[in-house]
């Protein structure tokens, strides 16, 4: 990511236009997702010199081994947690930052943990800037943030081999996490329903590919 001047053209508006609706043709519904979409201009995610990738339906290296997710899947993972204006919502993974931008976007009040410190301090620098209020913290995403729980809804960004327990714990009764979970070249999007008396109830959505959610070690 650099600073580009922040320049949202009309070219760029074009292709993000074109970008939304072929997420919508493929399957994608809720109006609140498809608009953010629209609004958050992706491509002041990329370093400048990768900028015609960004309004592809493709993921993309951003350092660290991590990827900014394929829009589709942003799209998908956002859908599934049924976002109200003011959710409190826990990120697992900031990453570039975009996925945290859109829920922003959307009204929540967005708190964003990342272990890979150069992802962390880029974000933590670049979404005010970018007007996006998201609290960006350091540390390691199966603890959550329990500091600032519980939350309404938790989003996790890269593939779990389980849904970790802190993280089931920090969501509010009627919250909702949605996550990949698997330990395979793929993982199966899970969401996690906390129902009023505290019981888990636990949904399948279909297989996607995500880099692996990093724990403890420290890499920094």
């Amino acid at each position: 990511m650099t600073d580009h001047n922040f320049a949202d053209t009309f070219r760029h508006k074009g292709l993000r236009k074109k970008l939304v609706e072929s997420i919508r043709l493929k399957g994608i519904r809720d109006e609140n997702v498809l608009k953010a979409m629209e609004a958050v201009p992706r491509h002041l995610f990329f370093d400048s010199g990768f900028l015609e990738f960004a309004y592809e339906d493709k993921a993309f290296p951003i350092g660290a081994g991590q990827t900014i997710s394929q829009p589709y899947t942003v799209a998908f993972q956002t859908e599934l947690l049924h976002i109200k204006r003011g959710d409190k919502v826990l990120e697992v993974g900031t990453g570039s930052g975009y996925q945290a931008s859109i829920l922003y976007q959307m009204g929540a009040k967005v708190f964003s943990i990342e272990r890979q410190r150069v992802l962390f301090s880029r974000a933590k620098e670049y979404l005010p800037k970018m007007g996006y209020s998201v609290k960006v913290f350091f540390g390691d995403g199966y603890k959550g943030l329990p500091a600032f729980a519980p939350f309404d809804k938790i989003i996790v960004t890269a593939g779990a081999p389980y849904v970790p327990e802190a993280l089931a714990e920090q969501l509010k009764p009627g919250g909702i996490l949605v996550i990949p979970v698997d330990e395979g070249d793929s993982q199966l999007m899970t969401t996690v329903e906390k129902l009023p008396d505290g019981r888990l109830r636990t949904d399948h959505h279909g297989r996607f590919r995500f880099v692996p959610l990093l724990g403890d070690k420290a890499n920094d």
